[in-house]
């Protein structure tokens, strides 16, 4: 694509079932040429790729999509229900061929299509099963009444008719280079079922794949159903404040800085910051956290969350598309594209299985008959068995089922995670390492001692609020609220930033100001004897200090402290039940960080830069599978460091951003929750792979042994997938906490986001 017309376009596929049918649609449109980086998402129902419209244009790739029985629409657009289904002629029953919507335009209204709630027996495939299963009980019927010769033609008829629409699709993927598919396989042996004289069994086989396939379809529009029931949890309207007046609009035009209403009873319309009223807000829609939360002017509240108690009015602080509710959402239906290694090795595999186990049909045909005169027609009874075998549909939908349903599971829990690969690593952590501030404590520390060298206290407290005016550290807002207590106002300052891993300056009336780490003032040589032993005194008693200094002249101290999470100590013990290791990772100095990590019973290590916290956890990655937990800019190099790095949920959009992972009710102990959900989810994986290989592995040594026939093999394999969807679904009722961390306290307020101080 060196001419640069290449553009990437996303469409919704709809029909899609299981992991076989998003194959099809990355196998067709891959082929294509002009097309790249072909993404297909089987939960989601998204197709993206990169398109050079000048080699294939867009309505090539809908055309190619359409010719292999599924529905496809631009993204935004209504969706489009797919072809296919149970079609007589003389219209003896309900045409089935459920054609594309006239309307694929994007709707006036901008949002979203949303399917139209629909039941089984709406669907091609709910008609298929209604037809087919009418038309073989009316062929039993009439082997009772009529001749065995009208019988056997009602078997022939019931046949035909269920098997069009697979012979259609099964030609149409062949056509498109994929001759390997169920509908082939499904065609030959029933096609073959009927040249040697078994229309009955055919029949029945016909039957059970469309009973098969429409257990699919249910399974997937459940597991989809419960991550897309997140977005319906923003209300569609928002009482917007405007000139004095309060009228309805629509919660998806919300602005950044305007200010709505919330009354009691209602959802929050939007991300925002509460500046009037006190209530408790129910945030388990979003969270998961089961007591409501109490939220007073200054305090965030989520789209999604239901006011309980009192009328609120919320400035917004994010549109829309930013919104928590949209990001939840955002990132478990991108989360699909990252697949788990044993995904994608299952996706290989069944490639060689399908074509191995096709070959050993034929030669189960040909071989004992010809090598040692068995008859013919036995022989090929049995390898048409083997045929229905082969399809490895159990097999595929085993890895992203469960994938899918755990994503979903963590997010209604808070637990969010991007895609099967996080999954999959964080079932194997050995280490967790914690960052302090915001992370184990509440991020939320308060000013103990003001020492002053020279002037007052309020002097350096104005100095020292000039620099941090504005700052989103946890440390430099405990500042700020001391002047608020104080009545002290911040004094003019320019030229502010931080000073990574040691603080942060301004300019204030032509002098510089800094407000930093005693390793700052150690640096600069201004770190005295004196100054020394005051600090020692303070950091012995669990404090953090910072020094404040002007043209590199000491002021006086500030000393701060910030007390663990009431469930740290809880979640390092849970942590060490699962037989994991950890470890406290700081920027603070090491005194505090032995206050802190003493009472948590867990190793630490202070005094570390941020790059330092690279080189610690690479360190620690050498032998050991390594999990971060951080919420500040700072915190982002070590999250990427690590195998998995989890963003707590008050942490900056930079921490969520790059962390695998994100724990949105701000608890430690959700932590040991991530791990269990992944751990379970591995777990269920396995026993998945083993329900589709070791029913395999049974019907075709009995298969083979002449002990079972057609309608067994096909119900082996409907039964697989059925049984491997409906383990997976267990995953949806899996509690990643016990009873008692759920039930015991509010979601906290944890700090925000947080500038490269050291002290973190």
């Amino acid at each position: 694509m060196a001419d640069g017309s290449a553009a990437q376009r996303e469409w919704r596929v709809t029909g899609m079932d299981c992991g076989s049918c998003a194959a099809k649609v990355r196998g067709v449109v891959e082929r294509l040429p002009g097309v790249e980086d072909v993404d297909v998402a089987l939960m989601a129902e998204r197709l993206r790729l990169t398109l050079d419209e000048t080699q294939t244009p867009p309505e090539r790739i809908e055309k190619a999509v359409r010719g292999v029985g599924f529905g496809i629409a631009p993204k935004g657009a209504r969706p489009e229900r797919p072809k296919g289904g149970f079609v007589l002629p003389d219209g003896a029953f309900p045409a089935a061929a459920d054609g594309p919507e006239t309307n694929s335009e994007p709707e006036q209204n901008d949002e979203p299509a949303q399917d139209a709630p629909r039941s089984w027996m709406g669907s091609s495939k709910g008609r298929l099963v209604i037809g087919t299963g009418a038309l073989l009980a009316a062929a039993w019927v009439s082997r009772l009444v009529f001749p065995a010769e009208i019988a056997h033609w009602a078997f022939v008829l019931a046949t035909l008719v269920g098997l069009v629409p697979v012979a259609r699709r099964a030609f149409a993927m062949m056509r498109a280079g994929m001759p390997f598919t169920i509908e082939m396989l499904m065609t030959i042996a029933a096609g073959g079922a009927l040249v040697i004289g078994e229309p009955e069994e055919a029949a029945l086989v016909v039957f059970l794949f469309a009973v098969g396939e429409l257990l699919e379809g249910v399974s997937a529009a459940k597991a989809r159903d419960s991550i897309r029931a997140l977005s319906t949890l923003v209300p569609k309207t928002a009482r917007l404040e405007a000139g004095g007046n309060t009228r309805e609009v629509a919660a998806r035009t919300l602005r950044v800085g305007q200010v709505v209403q919330v009354r009691p009873g209602d959802r929050v319309p939007c991300d925002g910051e509460v500046i009037e009223g006190t209530s408790g807000v129910d945030e388990s829609p979003v969270t998961g956290e089961s007591v409501p939360s109490l939220k007073e002017p200054g305090a965030e509240v989520f789209a999604g969350s239901i006011n309980a108690e009192a009328l609120l009015r919320v400035r917004v602080t994010k549109a829309a598309e930013d919104n928590t509710i949209a990001r939840i959402v955002r990132l478990v239906e991108e989360a699909e594209s990252a697949r788990a290694p044993t995904e994608r090795f299952i996706d290989r595999f069944s490639r060689v299985y399908m074509p191995a186990v096709v070959g050993a049909a034929l030669l189960a045909a040909v071989v004992p008959p010809l090598a040692f005169g068995q008859d013919w027609g036995e022989w090929v009874y049995r390898a048409l068995a083997l045929l229905l075998i082969g399809c490895p549909c159990a097999l595929v939908i085993s890895v992203p089922a469960s994938i899918t349903s755990a994503l979903s599971t963590g997010a209604r829990n808070g637990l969010l995670m991007k895609g099967g690969a996080v999954i999959e690593a964080a079932a194997r952590t050995t280490h967790v390492a914690f960052d302090k501030t915001g992370t184990l404590t509440h991020g939320r520390p308060r000013v103990t001692d003001v020492s002053v060298l020279s002037g007052s206290e309020d002097d350096l407290i104005a100095l020292a609020v000039g620099v941090e005016s504005g700052s989103s550290h946890p440390l430099g807002q405990a500042i700020c609220a001391e002047a608020d207590r104080r009545g002290v106002v911040a004094p003019a300052a320019s030229g502010a930033r931080a000073l990574p891993g040691k603080g942060a300056e301004a300019v204030i009336d032509g002098a510089t100001v800094c407000v930093g780490s005693p390793r700052l003032a150690e640096e600069r040589g201004t770190l005295t004897d004196d100054l020394r032993s005051r600090v020692s005194a303070l950091e012995s008693e669990g404090k953090t200090v910072v020094i404040v200094l002007r043209d590199d002249v000491p002021r006086g101290l500030i000393a701060m402290r910030d007390e663990p999470r009431a469930d740290a100590a809880d979640a390092v013990a849970q942590l060490r039940t699962l037989g994991i290791s950890s470890v406290m990772l700081t920027g603070d100095n090491p005194r505090t960080a032995q206050a802190i990590a003493g009472g948590l019973g867990i190793g630490h290590r202070a005094g570390l830069m941020p790059q330092d916290k690279v080189t610690a956890i690479r360190a620690l990655a050498s032998g050991a599978r390594v999990m971060m937990i951080g919420d500040g800019i700072n915190d982002a190099p070590a999250l990427a460091a690590a195998h998995v790095g989890v963003a707590m949920g008050s942490g900056t959009d930079v921490a969520l951003e790059t962390a695998d992972a994100a724990i949105l009710r701000n608890r430690v102990t959700d932590v040991p929750g991530k791990l269990r959900l992944a751990r379970a989810t591995m777990t269920n994986i396995r026993q998945n792979i083993a329900i589709a290989l070791g029913l395999k592995a049974v019907f075709l040594v009995t298969t083979v042994l002449g002990i079972t026939g057609l309608w067994i093999a096909i119900l082996a394999d409907t039964g697989a997938t059925v049984l491997v969807t409906i383990n997976a679904l267990r995953l949806l009722f899996f509690r990643p906490t016990g009873a008692s961390e759920t039930t015991g306290r509010p979601m906290q307020d944890a700090g925000t986001a947080s500038p490269d101080h050291a002290t973190t």
